[in-house]
């Protein structure tokens, strides 16, 4: 059974940085796509980053200020992120699939349960 299992959330004041971790178990986890949803109060999950044999990919919000990377050894995902903008408060799930292409959410088979961050103005 594939599991996920975020961590790193908090609460930070704007301009600072948090390291969000993701550790999977249950599959080859090197053979897969990872990424990085987010999901606002009232909004909908939409898109942060993702990585896969292709490389990584980000939504423009956050382009240039986050950073994904993987280490396959360790089974985890990483997403650090920098300059944190008080819209960037939302809670981060984790998601493993298939498709190297896609960043739609049907993409994605597995996810993680999330975890919060907040970022204070």
């Amino acid at each position: 059974q594939v599991q996920l299992v975020e961590s790193g959330g908090g609460l930070v004041q704007a301009g600072g940085s948090l390291r969000l971790s993701c550790a999977a178990s249950g599959r080859t986890f090197s053979m897969y796509t990872m990424a990085w949803f987010r999901q606002a109060p009232g909004k909908e999950r939409e898109f942060v980053s993702r990585i896969s044999w292709r490389g990584d990919d980000y939504a423009d919000s956050v382009k240039g200020r986050f950073t994904i990377s993987r280490d396959n050894a360790r089974n985890t995902a990483y997403l650090q992120m920098n300059s944190l903008r008080p819209e960037d408060t939302a809670v981060y799930y984790c998601a493993t699939g298939q498709n190297p292409w896609s960043i739609a959410t049907t993409s994605f088979d597995y996810w993680g349960q999330g975890t919060q961050v907040t970022v204070s103005s």
